[in-house]
C-alpha cells in the first residue's frame, strides 16, 4: 500500500544513444514519473539480443541424480568486471535463429559435456533492471545419467573459454557455496545464491 501514485503510471519518453560499444552500449532513458515529473535515467543494453524470442540469454538448471542423493550443474569463469572467478549456473546467449529449447541444450553440452533434454523454462526475467534491460530465461534441461553419452561428459568449449565443470549437492547448496567461495576466493552469481537461498529457507 502506498500513498504515492502507483507505478503503473510511469512511461518511456523516449531512449536516446550515450556511447557505442560492440557488445553493449549505453543508453540515456528520457521518462515520466507516476506524478507527470519529466525524469532521466541511464541503462546498458547488449547489441546481441534475438529478436526472433527477443531475449537475450538463457540459464540452465540440470539436476544429476546420483545415489548418493541430487546435485546441482555448475560452471565456474572469470568474470572481468568483478575481478574474480565466479560460480555460475552454466548460461549463453541466444544466436540469430536459435530458440530457447536449442539454445539452453546447445549451452550446456558446450559448457559442461552433458547432452540433456529441454523440459521447460521460466517466463522472462530481468536480471538486473536498475541498470540494463537484460533479460534471460531459466530453462530446465534434464540429464540422463543412464545415457552413455553422459558417462564421460566433455565440455565442447570455444578457444577464447575457459570454464570449468562441477557439481554441488542440492540439499546443501548454500553452505557449498559458501565453502567453496570461502575455500577459493571466488564469488558467486547473485542469482544463483538466492536460488540456494530459497533451498535453504524452504526446509
Amino acid at each position: 500500500m502506498s500513498s504515492k501514485n502507483s507505478p503503473y503510471k510511469a512511461k518511456i519518453i523516449s531512449i536516446e544513444s550515450l556511447q557505442q560499444g560492440k557488445w553493449i552500449q549505453t543508453k540515456k532513458i528520457n521518462y515520466s514519473d507516476p506524478d507527470g515529473n519529466d525524469k532521466q535515467w541511464e541503462m546498458a543494453i547488449r547489441t546481441t539480443r534475438s529478436k526472433e524470442v527477443n531475449v537475450d540469454a538463457v540459464s540452465i538448471v540440470s539436476i544429476l541424480h546420483h545415489p548418493k542423493g541430487k546435485e546441482l550443474v555448475l560452471v565456474k569463469q572469470f568474470r572481468p568486471p568483478t575481478e574474480k572467478v565466479v560460480i555460475e549456473l552454466p548460461a549463453g546467449l541466444i544466436d540469430p535463429n536459435e530458440t530457447i529449447e536449442t539454445t539452453a541444450v546447445r549451452e550446456l553440452l558446450e559448457e559442461t559435456g552433458y547432452h540433456g533434454v529441454f523440459r521447460k523454462q521460466s517466463p522472462i526475467t530481468f536480471s538486473d533492471p536498475g541498470l540494463t534491460n537484460a533479460n534471460m530465461v531459466l530453462a530446465h534441461v534434464d540429464v540422463d545419467l543412464n545415457n552413455p553419452k553422459n558417462k564421460h561428459p566433455k565440455p565442447q568449449l570455444e578457444d577464447n573459454e575457459y570454464i570449468e565443470t562441477f557439481s554441488l549437492p542440492l540439499d546443501n547448496l548454500l553452505n557449498s557455496l559458501e565453502l567453496v567461495m570461502k575455500k577459493e576466493s571466488c564469488t558467486v552469481d547473485a542469482r544463483l545464491y538466492h536460488f540456494a537461498m530459497g533451498l535453504e529457507l524452504n526446509k
